[in-house]
């Protein structure tokens, strides 16, 4: 991408967060840019164009689409962002619980991604930079289903990365850890509460709480972002944050068994 003028940008989930950190990140270093959120907002805003999407709605992604390149022409950038947690028990939840996270987490991805592509392919280039998590790469207890959909955008992304190459098209991921968002406030409950997972829940939710407290400004992860959007040469991923690069090197080079009762210390599980 020519760093003098970038070109555009399309963010998705971008009202608030790691988003909205993200978008303005991306305007100031020159791109024009678009995000998206749930409800209609405002046209613009602080130089953010701002578009309502469903990203679990096809037809909605396909007329929020059409509307930036109707406005701009172009798409060079596309940032995945949009998600949800859920916090609970695996078993808590039921499958249409589990089908609705996978729906905006995954297949809104998908969606975004697919609507994008023929238009970078027509341009002959083009970056996409998919938000994953620490949570993309190693267990995360009471976290299951929110996790495994991080893993599926793992293993999505570094597959589409091999297959666009041809078309100059490059996919990275980011993998913040905790970040000071309204994740925590956010996160979904599971539809059928199991007494016998009541205190472990508990527990886990006190210790994100207390996580998030600590964690990195959202405006880490975006210059992560702006980072993988930009690099000339992109690297597959990218750690946002210190506790992010912590955890992915020990989940490289530390044996499993030591790694296994790290995790279950610093989550307060028995060991």
């Amino acid at each position: 991408m020519n760093k003098t003028n970038p070109g555009v940008a399309l963010v998705t989930g971008a009202s608030s967060g790691i988003g909205r950190a993200t978008a303005k990140a991306l305007q100031s270093a020159g791109f024009r840019v678009f995000g998206t959120s749930r409800r209609a907002a405002a046209e613009s805003s602080d130089g953010i164009t701002m578009l309502a999407c469903d990203v679990t709605d096809d037809e909605s992604v396909a007329t929020m689409v059409e509307e930036v390149l109707a406005k701009a022409g172009r798409i060079d950038l596309l940032v995945n962002n949009a998600g949800m947690g859920l916090l609970g028990g695996a078993e808590e939840s039921s499958m249409a619980q589990a089908q609705a996270l996978f729906d905006v987490n995954v297949f809104g991805v998908f969606r975004v991604t697919n609507a994008v592509l023929p238009t970078m392919r027509r341009q002959g280039k083009g970056r996409i930079v998919n938000l994953s998590s620490v949570q993309g790469f190693i267990p995360a207890p009471y976290f299951a289903l929110y996790s495994s959909t991080k893993h599926a955008v793992e293993g999505y992304s570094e597959s589409l990365d091999h297959e666009l190459r041809p078309f100059g098209i490059r996919v990275a991921l980011v993998e913040p850890a905790y970040t000071r968002t309204s994740f925590e406030e956010n996160l979904a409950k599971p539809d059928q509460l199991l007494d016998i997972y009541d205190s472990a829940r508990a527990g886990m939710t006190a210790a994100v709480r207390k996580a998030m407290e600590k964690g990195d400004a959202p405006e880490v992860v975006a210059e992560t972002v702006l980072k993988a959007a930009t690099a000339s040469v992109p690297r597959r991923r990218y750690a946002a944050g210190k506790m992010a690069s912590q955890v992915s090197l020990l989940r490289r080079f530390v044996p499993a068994s030591a790694f296994d009762k790290s995790l279950r210390k610093q989550l307060g599980l028995p060991i």
